[in-house]
């Protein structure tokens, strides 16, 4: 089992952000050195600590200019990688999103089922949640988003 998690700080006045590999559109966005997006970043963290393997961090550092704007995909795959060398599967995934506005619950369907591809397993065996700050911290203040990741791996042969 492995847990993951990231934050990032809004930006005011961009056109959105990628959050499980969808797009958000709304007046605001995030500041990251990748596409910023904090559910697959929690994710790949979430993948990699199953296996005691790092995290994205250490595979793609932001000091590096080649991860610049980088695809979070990329680094979800990179975890990915290293869980199937190592002879396991994703079992399941639960994802806490914390973010004041906008309202995600239209959206989370359209990521459970992205990420139902990228993950090769049964859209029913991922879970994604949306949660605001009410009102308080970073996120309730409507500054930051977060994501938790929660992911059982599985060998291969079971």
């Amino acid at each position: 089992m492995g847990l993951g998690s990231d934050l990032h700080r809004l930006l005011p006045d961009r056109d959105g952000f990628r959050l499980g590999g969808v797009w958000v559109s709304c007046g605001f966005g995030v500041a990251a050195h990748s596409d910023g997006d904090v559910l697959l970043h929690a994710l790949a963290d979430a993948l990699l600590g199953a296996m005691a393997a790092g995290d994205i961090g250490d595979l793609f550092p932001d000091t590096a200019p080649e991860n610049a704007n980088q695809d979070s995909v990329e680094f979800l795959h990179a975890a990915l990688d290293r869980v199937w060398a190592a002879g396991y599967r994703v079992g399941n995934v639960d994802l806490t999103l914390r973010l004041q506005r906008p309202k995600l619950a239209a959206l989370k369907i359209e990521i459970r089922e992205v990420l139902s591809k990228l993950l090769s397993i049964p859209i029913d065996c991922v879970s994604v949640k949306a949660k605001t700050g009410e009102g308080l911290d970073a996120v309730g203040r409507g500054e930051a988003i977060a994501c938790e990741a929660a992911v059982l791996l599985l060998p291969c042969d079971a």
